[in-house]
């Protein structure tokens, strides 16, 4: 879903603002279906899901083109989405089928699919960066336009590999991007308890960037800062760091009692704080976009993961002889 190239700057047109919707209902029922269905027991190994975040990875990735990387976290199926990697294929990947985007290899943690600019999801924390990092040396070298962009929690930005990609994008002078999805909790330990400062964007000042905090449940907050820092990798004038404020409906993983949160906070994010609802209801007051259309993009989106589930369960799974491919570079 993400574009061949990135789309010009300035006032959004009314199929960027459908195409925006589209990446975000297809990332909140993608993830709502993945949560029905992990609770089957067929759905293997880990799974984190990025519901109630959907408007970073879509605001950011609206201006990303196919040559562009994103490096992902754990909480990866809304980055890997909102970059254009093929929904069934990342299905099949949950589900460990052979017709995954790897194969059945990589699961939930693991997507990756190289050709569309997505590096990967991580289960390092922190590990992202360095990898953003990689992508922007290689554009400088090359002498392109292209950027590296590094989602990473705030628990991971409280991490080595985070400060030192900070340092070394700084230094270098790299077309790198840095968005921090502060959610609240480093898995269960609220940002009050591990993270020292208010703002995790005031830590580029140690480095000499520029950094902003952001609403992350408001797609055009998120759009605006993103198209400012891409823009500026772009021309050369080096790395950002954008702090995205937000909050996850489900737990850390699958199966998190979630004993930390207060009684109802998730009901209350749900009712006040969503990012679609508040995209909806602005695209609509302004009569940029009619509900009927959106209504006709949820109702195409539930039926492409009706079948992306439907098709991921009658797929076959690897062959046993399978298991040593696709895992070692062949000079």
């Amino acid at each position: 879903m993400s574009t061949a190239a990135p789309p010009a700057s300035g006032e959004l047109t009314k199929q960027e603002l459908l195409d925006a919707y589209r990446v975000m209902r297809t990332i909140r029922e993608f993830e709502e279906r993945v949560h029905t269905e992990f609770a089957t027991g067929e759905i293997p190994g880990f799974v984190h899901l990025y519901a109630g975040e959907e408007a970073i990875a879509a605001g950011v990735c609206a201006h990303l083109g196919a040559d562009d990387f994103i490096a992902s976290t754990h909480r990866g199926h809304g980055h890997a989405i909102a970059k254009g990697c093929d929904v069934k294929g990342m299905m099949a990947e949950i589900f460990g089928k052979r017709e995954g985007l790897c194969h059945g290899k990589g699961g939930s943690m693991h997507i990756a699919d190289l050709s569309k600019g997505m590096l990967g999801a991580n289960g390092i924390v922190g590990g992202g960066p360095p990898l953003a990092c990689g992508a922007g040396l290689t554009a400088r070298v090359k002498r392109t336009q292209n950027v590296g962009v590094s989602f990473t929690g705030d628990g991971g930005s409280n991490q080595g590999t985070f400060l030192e990609s900070l340092n070394l994008a700084a230094a270098w002078q790299l077309p790198v991007v840095f968005v921090v999805e502060n959610n609240g909790y480093a898995e269960s330990t609220s940002s009050n308890f591990h993270q020292a400062g208010v703002d995790v964007s005031k830590r580029a000042d140690g480095f000499g960037l520029p950094g902003v905090t952001v609403d992350g449940f408001d797609f055009f907050a998120v759009h605006e800062a993103a198209g400012e820092a891409i823009a500026r990798a772009r021309a050369g004038g080096g790395a950002s760091l954008i702090e995205c404020k937000t909050m996850r409906y489900f737990g850390h993983f699958e199966g998190d009692q979630q004993t930390y949160r207060g009684e109802g906070e998730v009901e209350n994010l749900r009712r006040t704080r969503d990012c679609l609802l508040a995209f909806a209801k602005r695209v609509t007051d302004a009569t940029l976009i009619d509900q009927s259309e959106l209504s006709e993009i949820d109702n195409e989106v539930r039926t492409l993961i009706d079948e992306a589930v439907d098709e991921a369960k009658s797929a076959a799974d690897p062959e046993a002889a399978e298991v040593g491919t696709d895992v070692y570079v062949s000079y």
